[in-house]
């Protein structure tokens, strides 16, 4: 299926999931969804039983294993958390590799797969590294855009790519020294055994609809957050998210619990990378594109910011841009008379080269600020470390 059509199919079942479609086709869509979302759960349930029971088995690498993820599915801005993690722990001693399964990466051609796989040559490459802590050595086109964002703000902390995240841990141990692993959207990872299990929540929408996949956002029941032993409630206002923090805690009355936001800090110019301080951004007329779980977000942080956004083009999560789509983009900006095109990290690194400087292309750098919690967190950093 192409990216087009396979986006267009992601758009609808949003919106059928989210309710914003009408008519009885979508109705009768939500009533099959339901029924699948009965058996999903139920399959994801048996799961965790069978791993409890050693019926699957864990498999444990002799090191210290965090896993960072979520109940829902994307928009809860795990990559500045997993950020402030591994940097937390690389300053207190601890070699950190960031495993990841670099979703909706470019993958090789179909039939260049099934050779490998005929030839058994699957297993004997390993996973990809992105970075081995002293060298950036893939791209986000190879390696998927949270990988490389990664890799690109942590420099010195290795990034690896693997479905297979037991075997890209045994690699990151043997062969680049690492004592401390951090599965980056791991917690339904249960093939690798978690010493520390961290759950982000949004405070913006908690648990979507709270179905399961498909009907909903969530990949398991919302009582699953009881394996937590520490929850991030993201994108927070300061108001002590009191009502959000009572269900949590009727669910999982041990994990700690922090809130944080996520903070922008600087515009810096995708092409040129050079950095623009925030103020820059008031008053200015922008055309704002993203390709992101929760767009709207973005957009009101531009105008909190003090942006005037003209225009704002949407696109499916992890898009895969081509540089046409920035030239329309550029093209309709200097239509409108915009000042600038402004896009999120994240989006950046999927921006192909453009040779047109018409309108300058920047993104929004955002990096997390804790709320509360703040003591928690620093003693449960220092508690991996010298455990």
């Amino acid at each position: 299926m192409s990216q087009n059509r396979s986006e267009k199919l992601e758009t609808y079942m949003l919106g059928v999931i989210e309710g914003r479609k009408k008519g009885k086709r979508a109705a009768l869509l939500r009533g099959f969804l339901k029924q699948l979302s009965w058996l999903f759960g139920g399959i994801v349930q048996l799961r965790l039983w069978l791993y409890a029971r050693g019926i699957f088995r864990h498999h444990t690498l002799g090191c210290q294993v965090l896993s960072i993820g979520n109940l829902t599915v994307g928009g809860t801005g795990k990559t500045p958390v997993v950020e402030i993690f591994a940097r937390s722990l690389q300053q207190q001693g601890r070699k950190v590799a960031i495993l990841s399964r670099g979703y909706k990466r470019q993958r090789p051609p179909f039939l260049k797969r099934m050779v490998h796989r005929i030839k058994f040559q699957a297993k004997q490459r390993g996973p990809l590294v992105v970075s081995d802590g002293e060298h950036l050595l893939m791209d986000a086109t190879q390696s998927g855009d949270e990988p490389y964002m990664l890799a690109s703000n942590l420099p010195d902390i290795a990034v690896l790519v693997d479905k297979n995240r037991v075997r890209a841990g045994k690699h990151a141990i043997r062969k680049l020294g690492c004592d401390m692993l951090i599965l980056d959207d791991g917690f339904q990872y249960q093939s690798l055994k978690h010493r520390l299990d961290v759950v982000l929540v949004d405070r913006t929408n908690p648990f979507g609809n709270r179905c399961v996949l498909p009907r909903g956002l969530l990949r398991e029941p919302i009582r699953n957050i009881k394996r937590a032993g520490f929850i991030f409630i993201t994108k927070s206002n300061g108001d002590g998210a009191i009502e959000l923090k009572k269900q949590l805690r009727e669910r999982n009355p041990h994990a700690e619990i922090s809130e944080c936001r996520h903070c922008p800090r600087y515009l810096q110019d995708v092409y040129s990378a050079e950095q623009k301080p925030l103020d820059d951004l008031n008053g200015l007329k922008i055309i704002a594109v993203s390709g992101i779980a929760v767009p709207k977000g973005f957009e009101d942080e531009c105008a909190r910011l003090g942006a005037d956004v003209l225009y704002h083009k949407e696109y499916a999560d992890h898009h895969r841009y081509v540089q046409q789509e920035i030239i329309n983009a550029i093209n309709k900006g200097l239509e409108l008379g915009a000042d600038a095109l402004v896009t999120t990290e994240k989006d950046a690194v999927r921006f192909p080269l453009v040779e047109r400087r018409d309108l300058p292309v920047y993104f929004l750098r955002v990096e997390i600020e804790m709320l509360s919690g703040t003591e928690a967190f620093n003693h449960w950093i220092s508690r991996i470390c010298f455990q």
